[in-house]
């Protein structure tokens, strides 16, 4: 998981890079190390997101409902 301390130190780690000095080559070496870090949270936050989709077609199914019966409930009760 990403904190909030490792988020902003990722952020002075860029920071740091883009001045004169730069960064150190252990900096560099932290620097990969939160980036791969924030990139695998991200995507398995991605991944976790996109496996709670459930199609309308495949719950309509699941519940023995016709296809489209839900919607139109929808749409006669914003008339």
């Amino acid at each position: 998981m990403i904190t909030k301390e490792k988020i902003d130190r990722i952020n002075a780690l860029a920071r740091k890079a883009k001045t004169e000095e730069g960064l150190t080559a252990a900096e560099k070496d932290e620097q990969a190390k939160l980036r791969r870090e924030y990139i695998d949270a991200f995507k398995a936050n991605l991944r976790a997101q996109l496996d709670r989709i459930e199609f309308v077609e495949d719950v309509e199914e699941k519940e023995g409902r016709e296809k489209d019966q839900y919607v139109i409930g929808i749409e006669e009760k914003l008339s």
